[in-house]
């Protein structure tokens, strides 16, 4: 936190400061010692059991002494409180510190030497406390001193010297409980400037079966934040650099990590300031120092809601990725706009369009090489061909009517009309000519294509309900297919009608044909090329 100058910071404001700052290390102590008690379980472990227990107490019992004294009109109307509150901070915090030197002592000749480092912790929580305390209350009475500096352990309990963890990297699990232990459980990043909150809300949470990372600023949060997939963020409000409500509002505004849930933790009792926090997006908040109880309450809670958000948006994604099959699926079958009609709630779709080119194309020596080929590679050829003729026809802008066995039906002109429906099915068909030649020439079976092309009016529209079918009618269509069955292999035979359409742009042969059936004698051209 910054420099204060009480001369100038509101009362109120003060007494929360000093509330926060006194409210760490007591939770400090209070937690670290709650750890110590659940862990010295053994039988021969109750007597220091029981000095932990103590520790809490002692602990617990000053903070309430804390909170009945750090008020407004408590400071206003009995000014000796503050006095008495410092004593009880002297007094309390040498009461502490000597049960940590007793039980350190006691540690220090039991097998393994355990607990060693997390009395360390106590007591170094108990001697920061104990500078603090007199400078930051004596402040509130007669407005000096109010700055806060951190005191520090010079030595263990045990005479060694005191060992921090490093910032920003996974929590180590502590004695007690070996990693071997821990189970699989969310992935937590815990964000606070001080090195024994994190190192406390670690503790507990590895305990709970989490992985945990840590980050001592805002600045060093939102890079492992950018780094890595985490299911939960724990907040401190209070930073250097970056504040936690500067850190919330820059993850809320980030499309990659406004899901993730934050819960603010302070040691504040600004209400206005936590509802902030809520308003902003944070998930829930806890105040210091936390009940573990309502720590791992407020935590599954948050990742519960989470998993629900999560499996939400899992089912999300799998109806998009359905509907995206389906519109594909339906684009196979359907022209676009047609498809677009059907989905708007059209039950019958009838057009009729004066001018369209139609063409049919059947494959010449394929029965005969059917005969002398597995099923698996007649299917694939006729995929490798068809999926070529697909492509050609996607290139011109035409539309795939349908296929039936090794028959492919084709047309230019619609469902969106255009006058170059003609030309670009007549280069749809010498395509389609060269496709075939390439794909099986030189092989032990000839197979060649017929292609017959007619232009003129249709009618085209939608049949079926549960299996839809765009089709077309009319007698361009039954002269185009007559153009197919009476033409010759690997030759384009067109009508008359299409003829005068292309006749100045390609090149033809004339050809008359006899006794068609339902048409009689015919005129027919071949398309042999493109003029020039």
């Amino acid at each position: 936190m910054s420099d204060r100058n009480p001369q100038t910071t509101p009362p109120s404001i003060r007494i929360a400061r000093a509330r926060h700052d006194l409210r760490n290390p007591l939770g400090e102590i209070i937690g670290f010692a709650e750890i110590l008690e659940e862990e010295a379980g053994e039988p021969g472990q109750v007597p220091i059991r029981s000095a932990f227990a103590a520790m809490r107490s002692e602990a617990r019992t000053l903070l309430d002494r804390l909170e009945a004294t750090l008020s407004d009109h408590r400071l206003r109307d009995d000014p000796a409180a503050v006095a008495g509150l410092i004593a009880d901070f002297r007094e309390t915090t040498a009461r502490i510190r000597e049960k940590v030197g007793e039980t350190a002592r006691a540690c220090t000749a039991m097998p393994g030497r355990p607990f060693l480092d997390d009395l360390a912790r106590v007591d170094a929580a108990a001697a920061r406390l104990g500078g603090l305390a007199p400078s930051l209350l004596a402040g509130l009475h007669d407005g000096e001193g109010s700055g806060h500096g951190e005191a520090t352990v010079e030595s263990r309990p045990d005479g060694g010297g005191a060992e921090e963890p490093a910032g920003g990297a996974a929590v180590q699990v502590g004695r007690g409980l070996p990693s071997a232990a821990v189970p699989a459980g969310a992935l937590i990043l815990v964000v606070d400037d001080n090195e024994p909150n994190r190192a406390l809300l670690a503790r507990r949470l590895v305990r709970g079966g989490h992985t945990i990372a840590h980050a001592a600023d805002g600045e060093e949060a939102l890079a492992l934040l950018h780094a890595q997939a985490f299911d939960l963020v724990l907040l401190d409000v209070l930073m250097p650099k970056m504040t936690g409500h500067q850190v919330l509002s820059v993850m809320k505004a980030d499309p990659a990590l406004r899901h993730i849930p934050v819960i603010m933790i302070t040691g504040l009792d600004d209400v206005d300031s936590l509802i902030g926090c809520i308003q902003s997006g944070a998930e829930d908040y806890l105040t210091k120092p936390f009940d573990p109880i309502l720590l791992n309450a407020r935590i599954g809670a948050s990742l519960e809601r989470k998993r629900l958000r999560d499996s939400e948006q899992d089912l999300l994604r799998q109806v998009r990725l359905a509907q995206e099959q389906s519109e594909s699926l339906l684009l196979n079958i359907l022209p676009r706009t047609i498809a677009n009609r059907l989905k708007a709630g059209e039950s019958t779709i009838v057009d009729t369009f004066p001018e369209v080119t139609v063409l049919f194309a059947d494959l010449a020596g394929f029965t005969q090489l059917s005969a002398c080929i597995s099923g698996a590679d007649l299917v694939r050829l006729l995929d490798e061909l068809f999926t070529t003729f697909d492509l050609l026809a996607q290139r011109q802008g035409l539309e795939k009517i349908k296929t039936i066995g090794d028959a492919y039906m084709v047309v230019g002109g619609l469902p969106v009309p255009r006058a170059d429906h003609a030309r670009a099915v007549a280069e749809l068909a010498l395509d389609m000519v060269a496709a075939v030649r390439k794909q099986f020439s030189g092989g032990p079976h000839p197979v060649s294509i017929r292609i017959g092309i007619s232009s003129g009016p249709v009618v085209a529209g939608v049949i079926g309900r549960h299996k839809f079918s765009y089709d077309l009618w009319g007698d361009t269509v039954n002269t185009a297919s007559r153009m197919e069955s009476y033409g010759e292999p690997d030759a384009i035979q067109i009508s008359a009608d299409t003829h005068r359409i292309l006749a100045a742009d390609y090149e033809f042969i004339r050809r008359d044909l006899t006794q068609v059936k339902g048409k009689g004698d015919l005129t027919a051209w071949i398309l042999t090329g493109r003029r020039g």
